[in-house]
């Protein structure tokens, strides 16, 4: 009997860290005296998906793949990416083989021709990421370069980041085009999307599974829902792609317009690319998900334009104070103090050079009850014929750890922000893909402000690196990086917000109160 007990009891133990808490105690006992505080441990595998880059000729993508470093993390791992047409195949294909090494067990090069899934001859690109603490770079040239499936398992898993970067020299979306590639989801949101005239919007669909995926794609403009029954019901197959231009979704032209995908079955990655006729493009990757308050971090200080943009999808209205935490405090963008977002109806906001050449944040509050809001800004640089465009969700903070994947000695500015308490963060530059040693630096940012940060660049660096930023104490921080192009004549550019990369999850630790193993005398 006792035997057949402690058997039990290892069992819930050992659940416990497969589905994250199971706790043991005799009956009657509430375990409010033994609980312990849940512990974090690193995940174990993370899938990631990158859409379609490009359907320009003049198209040239670069990816770069990077895992922080993690503490408790297994010793070894595999990552891959690859085609989204041959990632069924693929997998079925890895049978357990190290996907992130050589034949040999040892890190891959880049451009090293993977083993599984495509070899890179047919010009699909194929990237091996190496090992952790060290980022990988492959490319792809074109209209024809596929989107990308990936996983990565062990150590590679935890943090895993993947950074698609194309630049266009000219035509339609011209510019410089970046997004973190994102981790498979049923829902998204998509504020910030249009099918207005001078504007060519698709929504990227990326199916990593071998089942078909069924989703809804539902377009909100300023009186409401768009109609249209082409967005319902539409099938990605698996292991594949697809891509949807918004204006065959509606005939219906807006300047604003708010993007619901919702997966009926499965799951997907999702991401609008937005390419105007007049100011370049950029991708629009989903929002942090509806809430009462808002941060969108990072607007470049030499903003030109900033257009907000919001949809509540609930149904009652909202009201939001709007602030902007420069490096001096939050401000109120003069005659836009407030903004009213009405239930279902997507509301834009032309905020002008609402930064005025400093590093600014944009944080949206209830002015009296909380009504869940989705948020993003349309950024322009540059002026008349040589403004370029990109996009900046609300986000979610930066958490534990956070990561921006593609990183140069020139054009790199980090934007950190502390809406609410003075925050202390860790700044780490990665050794470079070609050369270079680790770099860290620690920061004190103020509550109510945002910092271009100086950023800590690789000693003897060489190619391109990864910077990751930490917590380490006080308040919620926000992040996002600005990436410009190499060709100072041009105000190409490019941001992405750096949430939480979910390297860790928590579990709880089981108990076990042995008193109700005592057994009477006999």
């Amino acid at each position: 009997m006792k035997r057949t007990t402690l058997s039990l009891f290892a069992g819930a133990a050992a659940l416990a860290a497969v589905t994250g808490f199971a706790a043991v105690s005799a009956p009657g006992d509430t375990g409010a005296e033994t609980a312990e505080p849940a512990a974090r441990l690193p995940v174990e595998r993370t899938s990631l998906l990158c859409p379609a880059p490009s359907a320009s000729d003049l198209a040239e993508t670069t990816y770069t793949s990077f895992t922080p470093v993690t503490e408790g993390a297994e010793k070894k791992g595999t990552a891959t990416l690859t085609a989204a047409a041959d990632g069924a195949a693929a997998e079925a294909d890895k049978g357990g083989e190290d996907a992130g090494s050589g034949k040999d067990g040892e890190d891959a090069k880049d451009g090293e021709e993977g083993k599984d899934g495509n070899d890179g001859k047919d010009g699909k690109p194929v990237l091996r990421p190496g090992a952790p603490g060290t980022p990988v770079t492959g490319t792809a040239s074109g209209a024809d370069a596929p989107a990308l499936t990936g996983t990565a398992e062990g150590s590679h898993a935890p943090g895993w980041t993947v950074q698609q970067t194309t630049e266009v020299a000219a035509g339609t979306g011209r510019g410089l085009l970046g997004l973190n590639c994102t981790a498979p989801d049923t829902e998204f949101w998509f504020p910030g999307a249009s099918t207005a005239s001078g504007r060519t919007d698709y929504v990227h669909l990326t199916n990593p599974d071998d089942s078909a995926a069924v989703v809804d794609i539902e377009l909100y403009g300023k009186d409401g829902v768009l109609k249209s029954t082409v967005g319902e019901g539409v099938t990605v197959p698996p292991g594949g792609g697809e891509s949807l231009l918004l204006s065959t979704l509606t005939d219906v032209e807006q300047t604003d317009v708010t993007v619901h995908v919702n997966v009926r079955s499965g799951r997907l990655g999702a991401a609008v690319q937005a390419l105007d006729d007049k100011t370049g493009g950029d991708w629009l990757t989903a929002a942090a998900d509806p809430a009462g308050e808002l941060v969108v971090p990072g607007i470049p200080a030499d903003a030109t334009s900033v257009r907000l943009m919001l949809f509540t999808p609930g149904g009652s209205d909202a009201d939001l104070k709007v602030r902007l935490a420069s490096p001096s405090g939050a401000i109120t963008p003069a005659g836009h103090e407030t903004v009213h977002v009405k239930a279902g109806m997507t509301t834009g906001v032309d905020l002008g050079e609402v930064t005025r050449g400093e590093a600014g944040s944009l944080v949206l509050t209830p002015t009296s009850g909380s009504v869940p809001v989705v948020a993003a800004v349309r950024v322009l640089r540059g002026k008349g014929g040589e403004q370029e465009s990109a996009f900046i969700p609300a986000s979610d903070p930066v958490g534990a750890r956070a990561t921006a994947a593609e990183n140069r000695a020139k054009g790199t500015t980090l934007s950190v922000t502390a809406p609410d308490r003075t925050a202390k963060v860790e700044v780490t530059a990665s050794a470079g893909t070609e050369g270079g040693t680790t770099a860290t630096k620690t920061f004190t940012i103020e509550g109510g402000t945002t910092q271009n940060v100086e950023v800590p660049v690789p000693a003897g660096l060489k190619g391109t690196y990864a910077l990751t930023v930490e917590t380490v104490s006080g308040g919620p921080v926000y992040a996002a990086r600005t990436l410009t192009g190499e060709d100072e004549d041009v105000a190409s550019f490019t941001v992405q917000p750096l949430p939480d990369d979910r390297g860790t999850v928590s579990v709880p630790k089981a108990e076990q109160n042995l008193s109700v193993l005592q057994q009477p005398p006999a």
